[in-house]
């Protein structure tokens, strides 16, 4: 039996529960550390222009972790999500092995999968990307119905 619900259901819970991760560390970033605190700890790792990528990362986590709840810009959101734990993958956590209590890439890799899942199959219906298709193709008929 296939049942939509199940998978909609599936992705509103994947999406929440990402979501919720990033917001978390995004507002980390910019209320607990700052942008500033955030930059100068992506110095201390060898990260390439630790200012921009401080806000970069912090605005994707808040704002990305934001759209990936409410299920808008899903797929863009997912792939800016990609991108920053990539980043974090490639140049923070991959030397240091699997667990992230040793400064792995457990967290970085299930967050980046996860975003890319979601960017790929979309937010489920029970999202606003859903909600705004649903808006586009009603107005698109009716206005064909009209002519």
């Amino acid at each position: 039996m296939n049942f939509q619900w199940t998978k909609d259901l599936a992705v509103l819970v994947a999406r929440v529960a990402i979501g919720v991760v990033l917001v978390a560390h995004g507002a980390q970033k910019f209320f607990t550390y700052g942008i500033a605190g955030t930059s100068e700890s992506f110095a201390g790792m060898g990260i390439p222009v630790p200012q921009a990528a401080a806000l970069f990362a912090a605005v994707v986590e808040l704002l990305g972790g934001a759209a990936l709840i409410l299920g808008a810009a899903t797929s863009i959101a997912g792939i800016l999500v990609v991108l920053n734990m990539l980043g974090a993958l490639v140049l923070v956590h991959l030397g240091n092995g699997v667990f992230v209590d040793q400064g792995g890439f457990e967290l970085v890799a299930a967050l980046g999968a996860g975003a890319l899942l979601l960017a790929a199959t979309g937010p489920g219906a029970w999202s606003v990307d859903h909600l705004v298709g649903r808006a586009v193709t009603a107005r698109r008929t009716q206005a064909t119905s009209a002519a």
